[in-house]
C-alpha cells in the first residue's frame, strides 16, 4: 500500500470549494449523458432497424462493440492527456470544450450513414469524441469536490440519467424532423449543459498536507469488478429494451412501441433520482456506502428476475422499474466511492479512464451475451444470467476494506 500526497491543491484557495462544483459538474455530466443516451438507446436502434432490417441484432451488436473499444481506449488516453495538461499548469476545461466540439461534429457522420458499415464507423468516431470530453470532466469532479460532498455529488450525477432519458421520448414523439435534426437538438442541449462549468475556473479544495490517499490495488480492483458486473446488465437492457418489449405487442401495433419504451425509460429513471440523492446524503453523514451498494445490487437482480418470468407488458415494466432503481442507485453511489479510492492525485484522469473500462467493457460482453442467450421470442436465459452477475457485483463490494 502506497500513500500519495495531493500536491495539486492550494491552501490559499482551499476554502473556495462550495456546492458550485458538484452542481455545475453534475449539469455538465448530464450534458455528456444527453449526448449519448438518447442516441444509443433509441435513435441508433431505430436507425439500425431501418438500415439492416432482420439483421438488426448483429449490426447493433457490432456498432456497440466497436464503439466500446474506441471509448475504452480514448477514455484512458484523453484522461492521461488532461493529467499532463494539469501538471504543466493548464487545466482540464479546454479538453472538455474540444471534446464537446468534436462530439457535435461526429453527429454529422451518424446522420449521413446509409449502410451498416458506414453507421458502425460513425459510432466509433462518436465514441472517441465523446470520451475526449467525458474523461477530463469526471477527473475534474474528483479533484474539485470535497470528500464529504461526494455522496451528494453522486446523487446529483444520478440526475443525468433521467434528464437524458427524458430527451429520448420527446425526440421520438417529434415525428416531423429526420435523424439529423434530432441529433442537432441533442447537441444544443448538451452544449447548454456544459457551458456553465466551462465558464468557471478551477476550484482546488484541500491543502497539500490534508489530502493523502492510501492506495490499495485490491480495493480498487474489487470496485472495478463490481461495477463491471452490474454495468453488463445495463448495457444489455438499454440497448435491447426496445426489442425485448416488442415481444409483448402484436406485430400490427409495434409502430407505437418506440414511444412507449421511451416513456418507460423516462419513468424508470426519474424514480431513482430522489432515492439516490437521499441515500447519497445519508452515506455522507454516516460515512458508510457499502450497505447501500449491496442493497441496490439485490434490488437490481430482483427486477431482472421479474422481467425474466414476465408474460405481459405490465409485469415486464414493473420488473424494469425495480431493476432501474437498484441499478441507478448502485452506479450513482459507487461513483463517489471510487473517487475516494483513487490512489494517485497526479493521475486521476488516467486512473478514472481505467475505471471507465468497467463502463465500456460491458458493451463488449453484453451484446455477446445477448447474441448467444436471447432470441426475439425469448429473453429469459439472458435476464437470469444478468441477475446473477448483478448480485455477484454487490457481493464483491463487501470485499473492499479501505472504505466503509
Amino acid at each position: 500500500m502506497t500513500v500519495y500526497q495531493d500536491r495539486f491543491f492550494s491552501a490559499r484557495r482551499a476554502a473556495r470549494s462550495t456546492l458550485l462544483v458538484p452542481v455545475l459538474g453534475a449539469l455538465g455530466y448530464a450534458g455528456c449523458v444527453v449526448a449519448y443516451l438518447p442516441l444509443l438507446t433509441l435513435l441508433l436502434p431505430l436507425r439500425v432497424e431501418q438500415i439492416a432490417g432482420d439483421a438488426r441484432f448483429g449490426v447493433l451488436a457490432t456498432a456497440l462493440i466497436a464503439g466500446a473499444v474506441m471509448a475504452s481506449v480514448s477514455g484512458i488516453v484523453f484522461g492521461w492527456l488532461s493529467d499532463r495538461a494539469l501538471e504543466r499548469g493548464g487545466g482540464r476545461r479546454p479538453w472538455i470544450a474540444a471534446g464537446l466540439i468534436a462530439t457535435l461534429a461526429s453527429y454529422a457522420g451518424i446522420a449521413v450513414a446509409r449502410t451498416p458499415e458506414m453507421l458502425v464507423v460513425a459510432v466509433m468516431v462518436f465514441q472517441v469524441a465523446l470520451n475526449a470530453a467525458l474523461a477530463p470532466l469526471v477527473a475534474l469532479l474528483a479533484e474539485e469536490s470535497l470528500d464529504r460532498q461526494k455522496g451528494v455529488m453522486s446523487g446529483l450525477l444520478g440526475a443525468a440519467q433521467p434528464f437524458a432519458a427524458a430527451i429520448g421520448p420527446l425526440l421520438i414523439a417529434w415525428t416531423a424532423p429526420g435523424l439529423g435534426l434530432r441529433l442537432a437538438a441533442i447537441g444544443v442541449i448538451a452544449t447548454l449543459c456544459l457551458i456553465p462549468l466551462l465558464a468557471t475556473s478551477a476550484r482546488p479544495t484541500a491543502q497539500p498536507g490534508d489530502r493523502t490517499v492510501a492506495a490499495s490495488s485490491r480495493d480498487l480492483g474489487l470496485a472495478w469488478i463490481a461495477r463491471l458486473l452490474v454495468q453488463i446488465a445495463g448495457n444489455v437492457l438499454f440497448a435491447y429494451l426496445l426489442f425485448f418489449m416488442e415481444q409483448f405487442v402484436a406485430p400490427s401495433a409495434r409502430a407505437t412501441v418506440p414511444v412507449e419504451v421511451g416513456g418507460l425509460i423516462l419513468a424508470a429513471n426519474i424514480v431513482p433520482l430522489p432515492i439516490a440523492l437521499v441515500l447519497g446524503r445519508w452515506s455522507d453523514r454516516i460515512g458508510r456506502r457499502k450497505p447501500f451498494l449491496v442493497a441496490a445490487a439485490l434490488l437490481d437482480a430482483t427486477g431482472l428476475v421479474v422481467m425474466a418470468v414476465a408474460q405481459g407488458w405490465a409485469v415486464a415494466a414493473i420488473g424494469f422499474g425495480l431493476y432501474s432503481i437498484g441499478w441507478s442507485v448502485f452506479l450513482t453511489l459507487q461513483i463517489g466511492f471510487v473517487m475516494q479510492l483513487l490512489p494517485n492525485p497526479r493521475r486521476r484522469g488516467r486512473d478514472l479512464g481505467l475505471i471507465n473500462l468497467s463502463n465500456t467493457a460491458p458493451v463488449l460482453i453484453g451484446p455477446a451475451l445477448a447474441w448467444g442467450l436471447a432470441t426475439p421470442q425469448s429473453f429469459a436465459p439472458l435476464l437470469l444470467t444478468l441477475a446473477a452477475l448483478s448480485l455477484a457485483g454487490g457481493i464483491a463490494m463487501l470485499g473492499v476494506k479501505g472504505r466503509k
